[in-house]
């Protein structure tokens, strides 16, 4: 039987205790290094079961690791996401840090504090999209959260991974380590294309070759669209591969976490800021030799990505922010088969267009409740303008959609979804009026009530509006003298900054 993941991390903590060397005493902590991908859905990786992705270094590490079949994001939304994940919090518990570009309240704690406060070097290199309101009046400002701050990019290299390796090289030595490795692979638009390494990357994604999902158009645009996609994933998967072999070059791979992760769904229709599984769930492979017990499986627990921060910190063997509402992952490193939470929620904000959209899964159906239904759901801007939505509008207009590309233009939308999501992968067929269902629609709608009141979540009257034409993606025009209006955040008006209630777990 293996021993509990505290008993282990314990005896690796003690062991230096009879030595003189505080720097051999610091490296026994467990280094910690997450990866994380651009704009990259749950599905678009081999170990995920696509058969045209190449990812060849990410699947290693999930064969030697944990797979986790049921994470889920908070939002699919480039910034709020991150937020999340770096807080441990939700999306309208942050502030204004629940829509895109919006800073982070100032009274939370960042795990990379946290760390750093421990004795970690802490690094961010590529994407940041994280920031902090300024304190308030007589508020002491925040403990600053990163040792090193690299955007990643080089002249040949704009996806942000080209100085990943040398940030291990050049750490501290006498210091455990946190690196936040964050990719602009894949978000539009491709320039691994122009900057492709054959020697490195293999050879280039074939059109013919691509996953159309349902609710795309199989044709040749859309097809060159996900080819150049999928190059982008596969240049992540090469430095992912980097880092590890830098690792283990190091000597540090067997005493490193790493966790390889997406902030939200591919940047195509219906995924990215959807809250259904294209745009919410995401890939979360784990590998720890050290402190993973069973390798090479899937495991099916249900898991939010707000769990990071606490199981992070938990592994560093630091003391738990009160503000953290995930819950630690690391009975599951122990036990494939353990249960840490029931439920996990996600959000749709403002992402360029207004929107307020709630749901919660349950690890066997999907429920989702809609405050703006008036409003279609057609994908942020960046994908609006892509010659797949665009595709699918000439379609529209000649009445050629199928049911499921239909869905891209939907308004008015239904007020509630439900899904049994093994059964409905895309989730295509909205149980929600099936009698056969209502016990279940009516125990999970209650479940994202008591979320709703307990962390504070709301629908204020006036949401941030539209910022960009929803048939075209191009920017509005705004008359002389306007500015841009932001409106009330969802948790503005319940003061939600400053609840750490998380609800049902």
């Amino acid at each position: 039987m293996n021993l509990p993941l505290r008993l282990i991390l314990a005896g690796l903590f003690l062991i230096p205790l009879a030595r003189t060397d505080a720097a051999e005493a610091a490296q026994t902590k467990p280094n910690v290094v997450i990866m994380i991908a651009d704009d990259v859905s749950w599905n678009d990786f081999g170990c995920y079961g696509n058969p045209a992705a190449r990812t060849p270094h990410i699947d290693a590490l999930a064969s030697r690791g944990l797979r986790f079949a049921n994470a889920f994001l908070t939002a699919s939304s480039c910034s709020p996401s991150r937020a999340s994940i770096i807080t441990g919090r939700y999306p309208h518990n942050l502030g204004r840090a629940a829509e895109l570009h919006e800073p982070i309240a100032a009274n939370l704690a960042w795990f990379p504090s946290v760390l750093r406060q421990t004795g970690y070097y802490t690094a961010l290199v590529g994407k940041n999209h994280m920031t902090p309101e300024p304190p308030a009046a007589g508020q002491s400002r925040a403990t600053k959260p990163w040792d090193l701050v690299d955007p990643g990019t080089t002249p040949d290299n704009h996806g942000a991974e080209a100085r990943w390796t040398q940030t291990i090289k050049n750490r501290p030595k006498d210091k455990p380590f946190f690196c936040w490795f964050a990719s602009l692979d894949a978000h539009r638009n491709w320039d691994a294309d122009n900057e492709w390494v054959p020697e490195n990357y293999g050879p280039k994604h074939q059109s013919e070759d691509v996953v159309v999902p349902p609710f795309l158009a199989d044709e040749p645009a859309t097809r060159q669209d996900l080819a150049s996609y999928y190059n982008e994933v596969t240049r992540f998967d090469y430095f992912v591969g980097e880092v590890t072999q830098t690792l283990a070059d190091e000597g540090e791979l067997d005493n490193t976490l790493i966790l390889v992760l997406a902030d939200n769904g591919r940047p195509f229709p219906r995924a990215k800021t959807r809250l259904h599984d294209s745009g919410m769930k995401t890939a979360l492979v784990a590998h720890w030799p050290n402190g993973i017990a069973e390798k090479g499986v899937s495991t099916s627990s249900l898991v939010s990505v707000i769990d990071i921060a606490p199981t992070v910190v938990d592994v560093a063997g630091a003391k738990m922010p009160p503000t953290f509402q995930g819950v630690s992952m690391t009975p599951i490193f122990q036990d494939a088969d353990a249960t840490i939470r029931r439920f996990a929620f996600s959000e749709h904000n403002w992402h360029d267009y207004e929107a307020h959209g709630r749901s919660v899964r349950d690890g066997e159906f999907l429920y989702i409740r809609n405050a703006r239904p008036e409003l279609a759901w057609q994908g942020p801007a960046d994908s609006v303008r892509s010659p797949s939505h665009q595709t699918l509008r000439r379609m529209r207009d000649g009445e050629k959609l199928s049911e499921a590309q239909a869905d891209v233009f939907l308004q008015p939308r239904p007020v509630e979804e439900l899904y049994k999501t093994e059964d409905d992968p895309n989730q295509l067929n909205n149980l929600v009026s099936n009698s056969q269902y209502k016990q279940t629609k009516e125990r999970l709608s209650k479940v994202l009530d008591q979320w709703t009141q307990e962390t504070g979540d709301a629908v204020p009257d006036e949401l941030t509006p539209d910022y960009f034409d929803r048939e075209t993606g191009d920017s509005l025009k705004l008359g002389k003298g306007q500015k841009r209006k932001r409106g009330t955040p969802p948790g503005g008006p319940n003061d939600a900054i400053h609840i750490d209630h998380p609800g049902p777990r």
